[in-house]
């Protein structure tokens, strides 16, 4: 790159560099605030104790004691991962094995199942909640893990169907041709070549739905409300706002600990996601 095409895109970068401290700039007063004492932090704003730390610069590790120890969130966040990472798992395996099947087997009523699959990502599942919760009752699934899995599952399973049979259709034809012609079986073609090949798919949709899953209130509101041993992250510091609103140390420690893993996870595995988005774009 020549020296002039450097100096052109230098606005380009400061403005990018701009948006971007704009952007971190709650996260980062959300990290100093859980970290301040109480009065330190009803006295004065989070900016402070990075600009006087001679002065507001006191920091505790008290505020992440309370909440993980006192306030229950050590095992809510410990019932986030069992009820993330099982979700997630379930919904990728059934939605690849799906979107495989739309894409690449000939069977009867193939496009209207498509068709179906895609009209039932635009159904609010607001509309879902009431029924679905009597279903549960009747089965004894609400306030279990197994109930809230299956919720997440089918709530997530048509989005997720949609973007790997998008990726699935777009792979070339003469691979399953080959692998056909030497043998393989189309369970063997879906192992042996579409899982390695869509890795970057793969793991953007793992993304979506952990971070949905992990952040959502809603559907743990309704199937878990009213049991709080089984209680996620967020239904717990809804209920923390609640009881608690006026203590703003706790509430700040409690919201950085929701937000912790989501953000390990996005930034570790931000390579894939981008591939997995771009995946697909163009074709040949």
């Amino acid at each position: 790159m020549s020296a002039s095409r450097k100096v052109r895109r230098v606005p380009l970068h400061l403005v990018v560099i701009v948006l971007a401290l704009i952007w971190l700039s709650p996260s980062l007063g959300l990290l100093v605030s859980s970290f301040r004492p109480r009065q330190d932090l009803l006295a004065s704003g989070w900016w402070t104790a990075v600009a006087t730390p001679s002065e507001w610069g006191r920091f505790t590790t008290g505020n992440y004691q309370d909440v993980l120890l006192r306030q229950g969130m050590g095992r809510a966040f410990l019932n986030s991962f069992i009820i993330t990472v099982p979700t997630t798992l379930i919904t990728l395996t059934i939605a690849a094995l799906a979107a495989y099947a739309l894409s690449w087997m000939e069977f009867r009523g193939r496009q209207v199942l498509l068709m179906t699959v895609v009209g039932l990502i635009v159904i609010p599942l607001q509309m879902t909640l009431i029924p679905v919760l009597r279903m549960f009752n009747v089965l004894r699934l609400s306030g279990t893990f197994p109930g809230i899995w299956l919720a997440h599952a089918g709530y997530g399973l048509p989005l997720m169907i949609y973007l790997l049979r998008n990726f699935f259709g777009a792979l070339p034809r003469e691979l399953f041709e080959s692998a056909y012609m030497d043998g393989a079986t189309p369970f063997t073609a879906f192992l042996r070549l579409v899982l390695p090949l869509s890795v970057p798919v793969l793991a953007s949709a793992a993304i979506f739905q952990f971070l949905w899953v992990w952040n959502d209130l809603l559907v743990a509101l309704v199937y878990l409300g009213g049991y709080s041993e089984v209680a996620p992250l967020t239904l717990r510091l809804s209920l923390l706002v609640g009881s608690r609103g006026q203590d703003w140390h706790l509430l700040t420690s409690a919201a950085f600990v929701s937000m912790i893993v989501p953000m390990v996870v996005f930034f570790s595995l931000q390579r894939y996601f981008v591939r997995g988005i771009l995946a697909g774009a163009v074709k040949g």
